[in-house]
């Protein structure tokens, strides 16, 4: 079967309908100009230029940057940005600036370092402070080290520019392991979130064009006329996920057909689901009361310009207020921008809203980015779920005892109210665990908690029928991670079932959890439904052979087959892409142990220490050895 698998990473070709063309976001300019101006010099007009006067202000005049050991020095070579970086291995190579990404608060250098493939600079611009600064500074990296800015985590056409691009296609060859990328449009252009614009033209011209896709009624692909459509829409980019295509699905697809919504699993959220990683909104709005009454990105923020719609104030008082909002009447009415709600002085930092119900984190050094869940401050939650709160970020010489005290003065019975989802999602990732009851609780809770189970307390087909049938997707694919662990032959219908489903995220969890059956129930299994699991896969990680990530899977479900050959291909590939990557490395010792004996797996061991010498778990498996 792994050959299957193998056969559709090279020919799996996505099915492509004629679609009208792109044509550049100017053309929307003349008839559409006061939309098109906010868009302009917008985040996301900005996301992505070519080198210019307007910006990098202040930089590229000889200045040097040393970090690590690392030097760079930026000037102009007439109108080029270059950039002569000296390594810590003492390698010096002159990058020409491509392009810049980004354009507050800072701005994000380029560079082509052979055809086609652009890497990320981790030496950045601060737009305010005018100087440059690391990323991450915490970091260590030599240059032969899969997170060194030269490697493949930091693949501009891998890893940012599907989101900073319009029609943009990575375009990448497994057997070059390069990269012929392509885009309509550099930054986030009108298409990107309409659709393409070319039937839209043609009507306004009086023609009646046909195409083999669904258009509305002024030619784009994309209504936006629903709310959840516009909430997806924004989600392509504005959330941490796992992407099935070649680059940006057409405006109007589902979310859920063209990606996976990362989970609030250990490393991208706190316990409770507070943010931890860069997760980019969508995961944490998803948690929201608001986003569970209807609420979208466009009731706050404006759709071109992306900024608020009115003052940081008056965007929660339009809704949170003694008079409300109509359109979400279950509201409880109050005054809540009042020192009686906040206890805080007056224009302080603590009686603005956002410092209590959406605290920050810092992320690629000088971003700063709100939580979306909108939660209550809950420190009297901290001893069961060491999740942050708000108070102790501000008072940060405090404990959240001190604060939980404080908060039942103000608000006698605060400590009494219903903890939500966060106790459950917290003693989620403290297995063994039984499935609690949390129908009322979000989506994306109610997936994590599926996907965490690990099978330790027996759980039938009856107790995840509500998951496994639910309305949201999302639901739907936490509950095929879960169904693994019913009873054999639940579990192979439940997983059958789920191949079948509309949405291809929920598909290819199905085909994930179902591969993971054939070791121990093969002969049980339906052929058709094996191929059926193996091409939903395949297909996924054709799009995906640049990713170290999707190669340990691969070998992962190799050696699932019991297919040793295919598995030494797939962790191979991972350590050329990342070298540092010990999981893979240990596999590979493992099996060279267990097919050619103990010089082999010491060789293979060896040349592990060569890229990763001090590694515990590698110094553990030699003393094994």
């Amino acid at each position: 079967m792994l050959r299957y698998i193998i056969c559709l990473l090279f020919l799996a070709v996505p099915a492509t309908a004629q679609i009208p063309a792109y044509v550049g976001s100017q053309t929307c300019e003349s008839c559409h100009q006061d939309a098109y101006d906010a868009w302009a010099t917008s985040h996301h007009g900005e996301a992505w230029r070519l080198p210019g006067p307007d910006m990098l202000q202040g930089a590229f005049e000889g200045e040097e940057f040393t970090h690590d050991g690392m030097t760079a020095r930026f000037f102009r070579d007439g109108d080029d940005y270059v950039v002569d970086v000296t390594e810590k291995d003492g390698t010096q190579t002159a990058y020409t600036v491509h392009s810049v990404g980004g354009t507050h608060p800072l701005e994000h250098l380029i560079f082509e370092t052979e055809p086609g493939r652009l890497q990320s600079f981790d030496v950045a611009w601060d737009v305010d402070k005018k100087n440059w600064f690391h990323l991450y500074p915490e970091q260590d990296l030599p240059p032969d080290d899969g997170y060194h800015w030269s490697g493949p985590y930091k693949n501009w056409n891998a890893r940012c520019a599907e989101c900073h691009a319009t029609e943009f296609e990575k375009n990448y060859d497994f057997q070059t392991r390069s990269y012929t990328s392509v885009q309509s449009e550099i930054g986030v252009g009108c298409e990107a979130c309409h659709g393409p614009g070319e039937a839209h033209l043609r009507q306004q011209e009086g023609e009646m064009p046909t195409y083999t896709i669904p258009l509305d009624q002024y030619g784009f692909s994309a209504a936006l006329t629903d709310p959840q459509e516009v909430m997806e829409q924004c989600a392509t980019c504005h959330s941490r996920r796992e992407a099935f295509g070649n680059g940006n699905p057409l405006p109007g697809t589902s979310f859920h057909d063209a990606y996976s919504l990362a989970l609030l699993r250990p490393g991208l959220y706190e316990p409770d689901g507070h943010i931890l990683d860069e997760v980019y909104v969508y995961g944490s709005f998803r948690q929201s009361k608001m986003h569970e009454e209807g609420v979208t990105c466009v009731n706050c923020h404006d759709s071109h310009s992306a900024q608020l719609l009115l003052d940081e104030t008056e965007t929660c008082t339009q809704c949170h207020s003694t008079v409300g909002n109509g359109d979400f009447p279950t509201l409880k009415l109050a005054d809540y921008d009042s020192a009686e709600h906040h206890f805080h002085e007056e224009g302080s930092e603590g009686a603005r809203c956002v410092s209590c119900h959406m605290p920050q984190r810092r992320y690629m050094g000088n971003d700063d980015r709100r939580d979306h869940s909108f939660r209550i401050p809950r420190p009297d939650l901290f001893a069961q779920t060491s999740g942050p709160d708000a108070c102790t970020d501000c008072h940060s010489e405090e404990t959240p005892a001190w604060a939980a005290e404080v908060i039942t003065q103000w608000h006698p019975g605060a400590s009494d109210r219903d903890p939500g989802y966060a106790l459950d999602l917290a003693n989620a990732r403290n297995q063994p665990q039984p499935l609690p009851e949390m129908l009322d609780h979000p989506g994306l809770v109610q997936a994590t908690i599926l996907w965490l189970f690990d099978g330790t307390e027996d759980v039938s087909a009856e107790t995840l029928a509500p998951y496994l049938t639910s309305s949201d997707p999302v639901v739907r694919s936490g509950a095929m991670h879960a169904a693994r662990h019913l009873p054999l032959p639940d579990a192979i219908d439940a997983l059958s079932t789920g191949m079948q489903d509309p949405r291809r995220n929920v598909r290819v969890s199905a085909a994930r959890a179902f591969l993971q059956l054939v070791p121990r129930s093969g002969r049980f299994l339906n052929q058709s439904d094996i191929r059926l699991a193996y091409s939903e896969v395949g297909e996924m990680f054709s799009n995906q052979m640049d990713f170290p990530e999707a190669h340990l899977q691969m070998g992962g479900l190799a050696l699932f087959s019991r297919n040793l050959r295919a598995a030494v291909q797939s962790f191979r590939e991972v350590v050329t892409l990342d070298p540092q990557n010990s999981p893979a490395w240990v596999v590979l010792v493992r099996i060279a142990y267990a097919s050619e004996g103990e010089d082999a797996a010491k060789s293979v061991l060896e040349e592990a220490f060569g890229h990763i010498p001090d590694d515990p778990t590698l110094q553990d498996l030699a003393s094994q050895l």
